[in-house]
């Protein structure tokens, strides 16, 4: 008996009491009660309602586009006109059935691009860039520029060119039909141009004076195409 209840035995079995005892006091005991694992995580996700930090799953959607766009599209369009026509009421009416068949239409949109295509064409021509030309022009007006490249290259003339500018630009008439829309445009043109003959000789115009040329020039486009270009389908020499 006495070696049963020997001392180091009596220790182990105080020291164990004791850490079972704290265990208890720390982990607390079982009630029936307790909320599973799911439970906590569930009660985890709700929020208070007054919670300022709530981040909703989906963004609230989006307002609807202000419905005023297509007035101040209109108001812009109608000014637009107003100011390319310059008072003729055909122009204006024109513009107005191009605007009507092609929603994409501006007029002063339209204007810049002849601008940019005018230069371009007159600096192609001169310099016999056959590519450009054939990217801008109806096949008819390319035929007929082409044989005057042609022409010139035969004869062995070569041309100094220097586009300066283009102080006056405007729209002359607008139409359209049941294939294409038609603008013309009037440009007054500033340009340094030479001609020389195969030996250098000048034969036509001044390399060192500013020239003043006129034209009207023909745009059309079909307003079904999905091609966003317009292309010269007719030139008119002014001056």
């Amino acid at each position: 008996m006495d070696e049963f209840f020997d001392i180091p035995t009596v220790i182990v079995i105080v020291i164990a009491i004791v850490v079972l005892f704290r265990l208890r006091s720390v982990l607390g005991t079982r009630t029936g009660n307790e909320r599973s694992p799911l439970q906590r995580a569930q009660q985890n996700q709700v929020k208070p309602a007054n919670d300022e930090k709530v981040t909703p799953l989906r963004p609230a959607p989006a307002a609807p586009p202000a419905n005023g766009d297509a007035e101040r599209r209109a108001l812009k369009l109608e000014t637009e006109i107003e100011q390319m026509s310059h008072g003729d009421a055909a122009v204006a009416g024109g513009l107005k059935a191009i605007a009507a068949a092609d929603a994409g239409f501006s007029p002063k949109a339209f204007l810049e691009g002849a601008k940019s295509a005018y230069e371009m064409i007159v600096t192609a021509f001169a310099t016999g860039d056959r590519k450009t030309l054939r990217t801008l022009l109806d096949k008819d007006v390319y035929d007929g520029f082409e044989q005057a490249i042609a022409a010139r290259e035969a004869a062995g003339s070569k041309v100094d060119f220097t586009f300066v500018g283009l102080p006056k630009v405007e729209i002359s008439d607008a139409e359209i039909d049941r294939r294409d829309a038609r603008v013309a445009v009037r440009f007054t043109a500033e340009v340094v141009q030479a001609t020389r003959d195969k030996d250098g000789t000048l034969i036509e115009g001044n390399a060192d004076q500013v020239q003043t040329i006129a034209d009207e020039w023909t745009f059309a486009r079909s307003p079904k195409s999905r091609d966003p270009n317009w292309k010269l389908v007719a030139t008119n020499q002014l001056s």
